[in-house]
């Protein structure tokens, strides 16, 4: 007898997001195999993001697209965990409003959790708005790869724009996870670590492939190195002190540089207009 594969659901959190939500949608929405529902949980957006998704549910609607509002608090965890705790499928996906899934994400996902002992799997991400894409995907697979390997597989981060978790595994972490008021953590590895504590099982899944915006390249170096070493203070805030978990914030400091080189080029070569918003 065949298991039945279980069902997805899909989470946005939305915050501004009028540039690239539709974008974010249609490619969930054109899964080969069909998510439960697409949740976008707006987050008191002040531009056409709601309007535009409520567009897209008049121009989809077969979809099962779902528009939430999350009016309670600013912020990118609140608004996360107001999506994950709606949603219906047995996996919630987690992506952000900028990323493009491949079209095969939702069947890799199910797939991967047949297993009953994975929680929660992450995959590879591929810069869509820089050049060298295919190469760009690459290396962060293999840098992925290498951090995990580094640490010895004791800590498996998920990563926001390309994550996972298992309904049941959610609920078992949802009063554990910190909501970091202060703004100064990466939430998921803050997910990542109270998974750890419980002994549940993150998956590391190579063809769960997402696009997302290099967008963050943006920033000034100011705000970039604050974004980077977001992961020393979630380290700091937990009590983990294995020297080789600084591996990725060394790495994201020395690309940003040459990477924001890279984009400016493409900019100009492509006429690309940069995406703003966010949570």
């Amino acid at each position: 007898m065949q298991t039945a594969k279980p069902s997805v659901s899909i989470v946005v959190p939305a915050f501004n997001e009028e540039s690239v939500i539709r974008q974010c949608l249609f490619a969930a929405i054109s899964q080969s195999e069909p998510p439960a529902e697409i949740i976008v949980v707006d987050n008191k957006s002040t531009d056409r993001t709601v309007e535009l998704v409520r567009q897209m549910q008049d121009e989809y609607p077969d979809a099962p697209l779902v528009l939430l509002s999350q009016d309670q608090a600013q912020g990118l965890i609140p608004t996360r965990n107001f999506g994950l705790d709606r949603a219906t499928g047995e996996v919630l996906g987690r992506i952000d409003a900028d990323s493009i899934l491949e079209p095969d994400w939702v069947e890799h996902l199910q797939n991967a959790f047949l297993d009953p002992e994975v929680m929660a799997a992450t995959g590879p991400v591929l810069y869509y708005d820089m050049p060298l894409r295919r190469f760009g995907l690459q290396a962060d697979d293999r840098m992925r790869r290498f951090v995990l390997k580094l640490a010895k597989k004791q800590y498996h981060f998920l990563f926001g724009s390309n994550m996972a978790i298992r309904r049941g595994a959610w609920e078992i972490i949802r009063n554990d996870v910190c909501l970091d008021e202060e703004d100064e953590m990466h939430e998921d590895i803050d997910i990542s670590v109270h998974l750890a504590e419980h002994a549940l099982r993150i998956l590391y899944l190579p063809e769960m492939i997402s696009g997302m915006s290099a967008r963050r390249l943006e920033d000034s170096p100011k705000d970039y190195r604050y974004y980077v070493t977001r992961f020393d203070r979630t380290y700091k805030n937990h009590k983990i002190k294995r020297r080789v978990l600084r591996v990725p914030t060394l790495i994201f400091m020395s690309v940003y540089y040459p990477a924001k080189i890279l984009r400016r080029v493409h900019q100009a070569r492509t006429k690309q207009i940069v995406p703003r918003g966010g949570i």
